[in-house]
């Protein structure tokens, strides 16, 4: 996280690194292990002129979408990994476009948008995951990094602190997690101590 000096500019590529490996180790599992459970069925799925009994074509649709999903996550996931971020939200758009209530998706689309710089953006994706998931532990590390993007540090307190509530005792993630917190717990404390209220972001991305 950050701390003095030139941490503006380095904490948010230090904090990218971080949340991608997050993002890869909690979202990549469920589409190599268990699949996708498709929530609805796209509207072609029985256009006119299509040939074969309606169930066997829904079912060799939806087939086609699975696997379109988990190809389009995994590339994603590896786009990410390799800080190709505006591939990376190419793929999780598209994965959303197919399925739009998957939190994961959400999540990981977030993290491209942090690792953008584009935190406001990347803030609408993690609230958004958490409407779907609210004990999808990764989406508050990722929303307290994008509130700190913003300069909202009583909410990135609030975000991390979520995480650290949710994330068990060996999480990785959780010294950096702590960190952050007494770092920011400082900031405000100190910003208080000065007579000026702890900023509150103004809900834009930083130029």
């Amino acid at each position: 996280m950050k701390g003095s000096g030139n941490t503006q500019q380095s904490s948010p590529r230090r904090a990218a690194r971080d949340v991608r490996a997050l993002a890869l180790a909690l979202t990549v599992v469920p589409i190599i292990a268990g699949g996708l459970a498709i929530t609805y069925l796209p509207g072609w799925l029985n256009a006119p002129g299509a040939s074969g009994p309606p169930d066997a074509r829904a079912a060799h649709a939806r087939e086609k979408t699975e696997a379109e999903i988990g190809q389009r996550f995994q590339r994603g996931v590896a786009s990410l990994n390799a800080e190709q971020y505006e591939q990376a939200i190419s793929d999780f758009h598209r994965v959303l476009e197919l399925a739009p209530r998957m939190p994961e998706a959400h999540v990981n689309a977030g993290f491209a948008m942090i690792g953008l710089k584009r935190y406001a953006v990347a803030r609408d994706f993690f609230e958004g995951a958490l409407a779907l998931r609210k004990n999808q532990v990764n989406a508050y590390y990722g929303l307290a990094e994008a509130l700190e993007g913003l300069n909202d540090l009583p909410g990135a307190l609030g975000a991390m602190r979520a995480y650290l509530h949710l994330a068990p005792a060996d999480d990785p993630y959780r010294r950096k997690a702590q960190s952050a917190v007494w770092e920011w717990e400082a900031k405000v404390a100190e910003e208080r101590a000065r007579g000026k209220p702890a900023p509150a972001g103004k809900g834009k991305d930083k130029k």
